[in-house]
């Protein structure tokens, strides 16, 4: 039996004025998104709206993955649209057809 191996990954989401930023973390990052989209995912982004993912970084434990949003959860607003800014200089919203899971953008 081949099992696959789990990975987890740290998003981005905003608004589609950009004026509000999300960070989460999910095993599952196409079926968050989509919770998100549908209004299903946290209290945050169903009141401000965000739910389009400016960037994604791909992490092989949930510890790492958790490590890390808190981590940036703690950084300055600037710091968080610069780092976005680094694979997304345009802020343009990543379709779930591009998510290319096991493959992030940069990290």
């Amino acid at each position: 039996m081949i099992t696959k191996k789990k990975e987890y990954y740290v998003y981005f989401l905003s608004n589609k004025n950009r004026t509000v930023l999300y960070i989460g973390y999910s095993g599952q990052l196409k079926v968050r998104i989509e919770q998100h989209i549908s209004r299903e995912g946290a209290l945050f982004t169903k009141k401000y709206n965000a739910h389009d993912i400016l960037r994604y970084e791909l992490y092989a434990t949930k510890g790492e993955a958790i490590v890390r949003e808190n981590q940036l959860k703690n950084w300055h607003k600037e710091w968080k649209w610069n780092l976005i800014k680094e694979s997304n200089p345009e802020l343009k919203t990543i379709s779930l057809e591009e998510i290319s899971l096991s493959k992030p953008l940069d990290k």
